[in-house]
């Protein structure tokens, strides 16, 4: 297991894991970060993710890509 910051671009990875304060967890599930759910990172821009859940692209921030377990 590992943080998504970690996962190589375009490469589709399993959430295992949503950690961080029960607030941030609500938030990272109501985007579509499930566990078992899949997430691929498209791209890093500065830090930041760009990831592609549910058929959707979203930009995370580095701080909520750390607590996202793959």
């Amino acid at each position: 297991m590992m943080p998504l910051v970690l996962a190589e671009a375009g490469e589709e990875n399993i959430i295992r894991k949503v950690g961080g304060s029960a607030e941030m967890k609500q938030h990272l599930e109501d985007m579509g970060f499930v566990v078992g759910g899949s997430v691929t990172v498209m791209s890093v821009i500065g830090g930041n993710l760009i990831v592609k859940v549910k058929e959707s692209r979203v930009a995370l921030s580095r701080e909520m890509a750390q607590k996202i377990m793959v």
